[in-house]
C-alpha cells in the first residue's frame, strides 16, 4: 500500500502539491483540536471571532476546494470494485451531508459555527448530542468510497478522526457555558448515536401515529 501511495504521488506534481498541502492542512486542524481537547490550548470551539476563528474556517474552506480538486486528479485509482463502491459512496454521502445540513440548521449558523449561543436541544438534537458530526462521518466514508482514491481517503480518514474528536474538544466548553443544563442534556442524549437515540426515534415515531390517529 505504501509503494502504491508513492507511485501515486511521483505521477504527478500537482496532485503531490494538492496531496501533501491537504494533509498538512487537515493535520494542523486535528491537532488544534485534539490539544483543546486534552486541555492543552483553546483553539475549539473559539466561541468568539479571534484568531481560532479564522484560522479553524479558513483551514476548513481550503480543504473544501483542495479534496475535490485531489478527487478529480486522482480519480478511480483505488482499485475498489466500481459499481459496489460507487452506490454505497454515493449512498453515504448524500445521506450524511443530508443529516449534516438539516443539523446545522437546527443548530444555527454561529453555534455551527463554535460560537457563543443557546444550548440546542430539540430537532436533530433529540436524537444525538452531534448529529452534524454523525452525518459529517458517513459523508466522509462515502467520499472516500464514491471517489476511489488512495490519496483522498488517507486525507478522508484524518478527517474521520477529526470528527471524532471534535466533540471531546467542545463539552468542557460546553459544560462551562450551559452548567447543568447542559449536564442534564448529556445524561439523555447519546455524544453520537446509541440506544437512547433508538427510543427517541420510536418515541417520536409513537407520537406522530398518535397525533394521527387523534385527528
Amino acid at each position: 500500500m505504501i509503494d502504491a501511495v508513492f507511485t501515486t504521488v511521483r505521477a504527478d506534481s500537482l496532485t503531490t502539491f494538492v496531496f501533501v498541502l491537504g494533509v498538512g492542512l487537515v493535520t494542523l486542524n486535528l491537532a488544534g483540536i485534539v490539544a483543546s481537547a486534552l486541555g492543552l490550548a483553546n483553539y475549539w470551539p473559539p466561541g468568539e471571532r479571534g484568531w481560532q476563528f479564522y484560522t479553524h474556517w479558513t483551514i476548513s474552506q481550503a480543504l473544501n476546494v483542495l479534496l475535490p480538486v485531489l478527487a478529480y486528479l486522482t480519480w478511480n485509482t483505488l482499485g475498489l470494485p466500481r459499481i459496489p463502491s460507487l452506490l454505497a459512496g454515493v449512498s453515504l454521502f448524500v445521506g450524511g451531508f443530508a443529516v449534516a445540513i438539516a443539523a446545522g440548521y437546527d443548530l444555527g449558523v454561529e453555534e455551527t459555527k463554535g460560537l457563543s449561543g443557546e444550548l440546542r436541544t430539540g430537532g436533530w438534537y433529540r436524537y444525538s448530542r452531534n448529529p452534524q458530526y454523525v452525518g459529517y462521518i458517513a459523508a466522509t466514508v462515502g467520499f472516500a468510497l464514491l471517489t476511489n482514491s488512495l490519496l483522498v481517503t488517507i486525507i478522508c480518514a484524518i478527517y474521520f478522526v477529526w470528527w471524532l474528536a471534535l466533540p471531546f474538544a467542545e463539552e468542557p466548553w460546553l459544560r462551562e457555558q450551559y452548567g447543568n443544563a447542559y449536564e442534564r442534556y448529556a445524561e439523555r442524549v447519546p455524544r453520537f448515536v446509541g440506544v437512547q437515540t433508538i427510543r427517541a426515534l420510536v418515541g417520536n415515531r409513537s407520537e406522530e401515529t398518535a397525533v394521527s390517529d387523534g385527528s
